[in-house]
């Protein structure tokens, strides 16, 4: 296949291969790269198409693009929504300052199809929020649970529901909190079994972990 981009080789046949398409990390891409690299997704593939990490030089030109994005949050922009699969999704986060990396994640979600809710701000320092909206939880089909500090949300979480549990460390936290390292450890040695991690900051991978767990239960 001939490439006539010289800066990307854009892989439009992913979808096939795994259900989901190529994203586009804009992060260190001039505006130009992730403006070529979107429109070329745009005419000539098929599928939803998801930009991640844009700048605001980026999210103007990316904007402005034709046809118009369907949905824009924490600097991720997506297009060409695939239609809704009846999946529930709901993205907790530990804290306000973790929204930057659920907002990546419910965007991520909603391009490919799934219903996916936020809810905000139920970290264990104030467990009764947690327990306020317990019932909301358990009308989903996975949670992805957002938090920095010591990231003792998920481990809370997958005490008390039954569906699978994406625990999403960030790099949100005082002192030896480590850019996220303390929540990502803290996360990998949950004793409340079955939780699976990503990597820190990484809600565009959680995001793609729980796409995957969705189709298996369609």
């Amino acid at each position: 296949m001939m490439h006539s981009n010289p800066d990307a080789r854009v892989d439009l046949d992913r979808t096939n291969r795994i259900d989901m398409p190529e994203a586009v990390y804009c992060a260190g891409k001039t505006v130009k790269q992730c403006t070529t690299i979107v429109t070329e997704m745009l005419e000539k593939g098929a599928d939803a198409v998801v930009a991640t990490r844009t700048t605001e030089a980026q999210r103007d030109a990316l904007l402005s693009i034709d046809p118009p994005s369907q949905g824009e949050q924490s600097g991720t922009i997506t297009w060409r929504h695939r239609p809704s699969t009846g999946s529930k999704a709901i993205v907790v986060t530990a804290g306000t300052s973790d929204l930057p990396v659920a907002g990546e994640c419910q965007q991520t979600l909603t391009a490919l199809g799934h219903q996916a809710t936020l809810i905000v701000d139920v970290g264990v320092a104030g467990l009764h929020r947690l327990m306020g909206v317990l019932d909301r939880l358990h009308d989903s089909d996975v949670l992805i649970a957002v938090a920095g500090m010591e990231g003792a949300l998920p481990t809370v979480l997958a005490g008390l529901v039954a569906q699978p549990v994406i625990a999403v460390p960030t790099s949100v936290g005082y002192g030896t909190a480590f850019g996220g390292q303390t929540a990502l450890n803290s996360m990998l040695t949950s004793c409340a079994p079955g939780v699976a991690v990503v990597g820190i900051d990484n809600g565009y991978g959680a995001a793609c972990a729980a796409h995957r767990i969705l189709g298996m239960q369609q």
